[in-house]
């Protein structure tokens, strides 16, 4: 197995961007709402199965029509989906996406399955066979906030993996002693620049990504949607721009980011390498309102990655 992702699966509701958003008991018509795949561990594990690679992905869905869909959908993109685990009695994790033009998302969600999720429903033969162990959604999962999930992932580790670390924050005052237990045994940690700054009260991007280096994470990529990336590991600073692509929608973008950096990692590349593919896939991500469609394959994402230029500027 290439990459183990672990982590949150939610089914997403969206609509395609509208001028503005409805007055109270106004309609507003958009051209189009689907129904597909989100979350961290879910888009994540799509799309590295869009760019050919071997991926499992553990998490929790509720016996109900979203974890159908979510499970489907999976099966559909060639995931390995023996680790998700259908709970009876709960819903499956659901987000409304409301996108408005020229705006950033608006989201209406419930983590459902997901806070149910546990360190003893990822598949332990998993952990010490995948070349990369990604958990998305961390911090929203009280059930991997826990001794036991430094221990799996010292235990990937051990077994020569890559550990590899992304986080949503879901209401709570625990972010920073939580990610200090778990970001020694981090090869990667990605969060965006808002979520530093929630967790480590620190505005700038670079402080920020100092501050979890100091915290352990052996690389720090702080994402900065239109702004680019920043990222920080021994003995190199960079800040890296974007790539221009029509922007339609954000939803999944930090996902497919995540998906192309650890692409970069299964292929070899150093950590400058790396940002070009995760900064690539997230440039794919835009041009759809959902979270994976448009998002490129392997031939695709190399063909752009040939012909366009990333803004690396070293700090």
């Amino acid at each position: 197995m290439d990459c183990l992702c672990a982590g949150i699966l939610f089914a997403d509701i969206a609509c395609a961007p509208i001028p503005r958003l409805p007055k109270a008991g106004e309609l507003i018509p958009t051209e189009r709402i689907q129904l597909a795949l989100g979350g961290c561990a879910s888009n994540t594990a799509v799309d590295l199965a869009k760019l050919g690679f071997r991926v499992g992905v553990s998490g929790c869905v509720g016996d109900d029509p979203f974890g159908r869909v979510i499970v489907e959908t999976l099966e559909a993109a060639g995931v390995d989906t023996r680790g998700v685990h259908r709970l009876r009695g709960v819903g499956s994790a659901a987000t409304m996406i409301v996108n408005v033009q020229g705006e950033d998302r608006r989201f209406i969600s419930t983590a459902g399955a997901n806070t149910l999720f546990t360190v003893e429903h990822i598949p332990k033969d998993w952990v010490t066979r995948a070349k990369v162990f990604y958990v998305g959604g961390y911090l929203m999962m009280p059930g991997l906030e826990t001794d036991a999930m430094v221990e799996l992932f010292r235990t990937a580790r051990q077994h020569g993996a890559k550990t590899v670390l992304d986080v949503v924050l879901f209401g709570g005052e625990h972010y920073a002693r939580t990610l200090a237990k778990i970001l020694p045994e981090t090869d990667v940690f990605l969060p965006n620049d808002d979520e530093a700054e929630i967790i480590t009260g620190i505005k700038d991007p670079l402080e920020q990504a100092e501050h979890f280096r100091r915290m352990g994470a052996r690389t720090v990529v702080i994402t900065m949607g239109e702004k680019g990336s920043l990222l920080v590991t021994d003995g190199l600073r960079v800040r890296a721009g974007v790539y221009p692509v029509e922007f339609v929608g954000g939803a999944g973008a930090g996902d497919a980011f995540d998906a192309g950096f650890i692409a970069g990692i299964l292929l070899g590349e150093d950590p400058v390498g790396c940002l070009r593919w995760g900064s690539a896939l997230g440039a794919s991500c835009v041009r759809a309102i959902g979270t994976t469609e448009s998002v490129f394959n392997r031939e695709e994402a190399e063909e752009f990655i040939r012909q366009h230029t990333l803004p690396i500027e070293k700090l």
